[in-house]
């Protein structure tokens, strides 16, 4: 439902209804900076929020109505469904030995420092690509990409900051991420358009990062460091095909649901061929009450602190739509300085970006402005789908990888920090994400992107292709 269908009126007018959310960030900005952000603990502050709301209703039956009509939102339902196969996609290519397969890869090659720096950051866009997950791509390279880099020669910090470019990478341009998953739906974008259409950006980005991975990621000092070599494992590449069934799947225009479910059947298969799960592992009956039935399970938990986070934050947004703040802010903008195709570009990068600082988890930072802001604007000036889902998508990947109260960010350096403790070798300071070269690289393409009009397409170009 629209605003112009349901109006909320609220004590205080305008104020009034900006405090749910004036509620929820400050809460947000709160758990972020003393790095106890995630997706369950942000789960009190929406909860908080709506409640406080509530009492600046005139009509709290309105009010509740608004919030349900949020929670229901068409929207979000294929969100959820989406993560929910998502996870479990992304549980079973760690479980059927993507990383040791990835580590194959990487260190079979005899390649030393800089030139290792640049497998490490292919690895690490590999497996973001394949699992969804940036804060797990972190988590699970850094433990061994890490010191294997330092000890081949690499930079330290250029090391470390390939694994969480290689993040940033994936989470930006994977079908079973939680922003490219968001982006898409929120903008009633095909995952195909969105998929096809994003890569030129996020491609130039990271050719962008591997050069400057090659020309500064070397000049460390070369050491041996045998105890890695055990935990290679060649067959745990084979994963890999799954990844590929899900984007042609995504890319012939099947429905992400139905993709992810081949995905999903594809990991299974060759994990168990490859003899690296079995079907106990991926499904049984515990043998204790409580105990989880395996991998399926497992995956489903890996969403339930988004989904449910997802949930509060639509039933949020809602409110606000319903009580005209949405459209105060999109008529100043468009009054003010929105008033080409140009600068109605620059407004969604900018806005998304805004969105995203002071949030530790960026796909939430979607849904605040995605359905409400980026949407009705975009529409406005004739933007495609796929294009407003882009330009939302790759903004909120930018500036999000470089801040230190980002989950991601703070993963990534605890597991940097903890594999450089276990080796005794330099670990890199916190503030050296600063530098992250891809999502700088990201912000530059996406900006050039904006001002030249390159990969740029409009809402007529995706109905004369259709």
């Amino acid at each position: 439902m629209s605003d112009k269908e349901h109006t909320l009126e609220m004590r205080g007018g305008l104020l009034g209804g900006m405090i749910p959310l004036l509620v929820l960030i400050v809460g947000l900005i709160w758990l972020s900076v003393a790095e106890r952000g995630g997706t369950k603990p942000f789960w009190a502050c929406a909860w908080i929020a709506l409640v406080v709301g509530l009492f600046f209703a005139k009509n709290k039956e309105d009010y509740c109505q608004a919030a349900m009509r949020g929670i229901g939102d068409k929207t979000g339902i294929v969100i959820v469904t989406a993560w929910l196969f998502a996870g479990v996609f992304g549980k079973l290519m760690a479980a059927g030995g993507l990383v040791k397969g990835l580590l194959w890869l990487g260190m079979t090659t005899g390649a030393e420092g800089s030139i290792f720096v640049c497998l490490v950051f292919l690895a690490a866009m590999l497996f973001a690509l394949g699992t969804g997950t940036s804060t797990g791509t972190c988590i699970a390279l850094a433990p061994v990409l890490y010191p294997a880099g330092v000890f081949l020669g690499a930079d330290p910090a250029m090391c470390g900051l390939a694994i969480l470019s290689g993040a940033a990478f994936g989470d930006n341009l994977a079908p079973i991420s939680d922003t490219t998953i968001v982006s898409a739906y929120t903008q009633g974008a095909s995952m195909r358009d969105v998929v096809k259409s994003r890569f030129p950006l996020a491609i130039s980005a990271a050719a962008v990062a591997m050069l400057i991975f090659y020309f500064f990621g070397g000049g460390g000092a070369k050491a041996n460091l045998p105890e890695i070599q055990a935990v290679l494992d060649p067959k745990g590449a084979a994963m890999l095909i799954a990844l590929v069934v899900v984007v042609v799947s995504a890319l012939m225009g099947r429905h992400i649901i139905e993709s992810l479910i081949y995905g999903n059947v594809t990991a299974a298969i060759i994990g168990i061929v490859i003899g690296n799960l079995t079907p106990a592992q991926i499904f049984s009956v515990p043998l204790k009450k409580g105990a989880s039935t395996g991998i399926i399970q497992a995956g489903i938990d890996s969403v339930v602190g988004a989904i449910i986070f997802a949930i509060l934050i639509l039933a949020v947004t809602q409110i606000l739509v319903e009580c005209g703040i949405m459209r105060r802010i999109l008529d100043f903008a468009q009054k003010s300085f929105v008033a080409t195709v140009r600068q109605a570009e620059l407004f969604i990068i900018g806005v998304t970006i805004i969105a995203s600082i002071p949030i530790s988890a960026n796909a939430p930072a979607e849904l605040l402005v995605g359905p409400s802001l980026v949407r009705p604007i975009g529409e406005k000036f004739g933007l495609a789908a796929a294009r407003r889902a882009n330009l939302m998508d790759c903004a909120v990947c930018t500036i999000f990888f470089i801040l230190p109260w980002h989950i991601a960010v703070a993963a990534w350096y605890g597991a940097v920090f903890s594999a450089a403790e276990s080796y005794k070798i330099a670990a890199p300071s916190i503030s050296a994400a600063l530098y992250n070269p891809y999502s700088w690289a990201l912000l530059a393409v996406l900006l050039f992107s904006a001002f030249t009009g390159w990969n740029r397409k409009y809402a007529k170009d995706e109905e004369s292709a259709a």
